[in-house]
This record gives structure tokens, sequence and C-alpha cells, in this order.
């Protein structure tokens, strides 16, 4: 049987990487300096540029590595084919273990890609917003057609209101808190799905 080593060097770089990411969601890309991360990750500046290049580097890593996460966990629940309901269901619960998992990273996310995505650095954030629309309107769309959900709901506002009220959550989830995210995901949904299938 092979023994993976450790790679300490990864290791602290995924540590560096974790506290950046929680200085950003803080005080903001702008706000945010390679002195302040450094402070709060206890070392020189200048250390780290041992590991990266830039703030901006920093930044992108992080947002990249949440955003390739979330399409994967929607790419798998999009190809498992689920009826509309169900579909619904996991791209919600994909949602919830990504605020988990990239808590600050969806705070940064949520607040600052629309301007970010002006800088050539971050030009894919305007990429990934179409994106995941998409999976979400074609899935109300059909769930609409098939008469899994009101055939009166306009779906751009359904979509809207599941997303922000999803994502809002990353500003007050704590991972260590009284419910895991597949627990918040079903509660989010048992209130939710009420509101969109059809009255009996």
């Amino acid at each position: 049987m092979r023994t993976v080593t450790p790679n300490p060097g990864a290791e602290r770089r995924a540590e560096l990487l974790a506290t950046a990411a929680e200085v950003f969601a803080a005080h903001g890309y702008n706000a945010t300096t390679v002195r302040r991360i450094a402070d709060h990750a206890g070392l020189l500046a200048g250390s780290l540029y041992y590991h990266f290049d830039s703030k901006e580097s920093m930044l992108d890593e992080i947002l990249t590595a949440f955003l390739d996460e979330l399409w994967a966990g929607y790419e798998a629940v999009l190809a498992a084919g689920l009826g509309p309901r169900e579909t619904i269901e996991g791209l919600v619960t994909q949602s919830f273990r990504q605020i988990d998992r990239h808590g600050p990273a969806v705070a940064i996310y949520q607040k600052e890609a629309h301007h970010l995505a002006a800088r050539p650095r971050f030009a894919h954030l305007a990429e990934s917003r179409p994106k995941f629309e998409q999976a979400w309107l074609r899935t109300l769309e059909r769930g609409v057609a098939e008469q899994i959900f009101r055939h009166d709901l306009d779906v751009r506002l359904a979509y809207r209101f599941v997303r922000d009220t999803v994502w809002v959550a990353a500003s007050w989830y704590r991972p260590d808190g009284v419910h895991g995210p597949e627990e918040i995901a079903r509660q989010y949904l048992s209130m939710v799905l009420e509101g969109i299938t059809p009255r009996t």
C-alpha cells in the first residue's frame, strides 16, 4: 500500500489562504493589504511572497477553489437524471455544503464579485453567474412544464429568491453550529418548496 507523504509546504500554503480569505471577507479586498494578511498569519509581510506573488493571486486562488468545487457539485446533481424537485434539493444542499467549506470565499464572492469582474485577472467571475443561473432556471422551467411546480411560478423571481435566501446564510452560518449543512438545507427546502409546488 502506497503511503502518502504529507507536504508541509502545501499545508502551510492552504493555512495562509484560509487566513487571507477571512481577512478579505472581514475587511474587503481593497482595504486588505499584504501586511494585514501577514499580521493575521503571524508572519512578516515579505514572507508571504515566498508563497504568493500578490494579494490578487491569493484572492483569485480562494475564489477559484470555491467556484470550481461549487460547479463540480452542481454538475454531479445535474448529471444524475433527477426530477426537478430532487434537482433543486440537490442544488440547495450543494450550496450549503460550499458555505460550510468556503464560508469566507462565499462572503467575498457575494460582496465583491461584481466590481472584481471588471479586472482582467477576475474576468472569469463574470462568466460564472450566467452559468449558475441557467442551471437553476432550466430546472425550474422543467418543473413548471412537468407540473411539479406551480404553473404561475415566475421562474426568474423564484431563482432570485432561492439564491438570495441560500447564500445570505454565509453571513451567519458557523461550521461548529448546532446544525450541519445538510440539516440546514433540509429545513430551508421544507419552507421553500411548499411555496412553489401546486396547491391541492
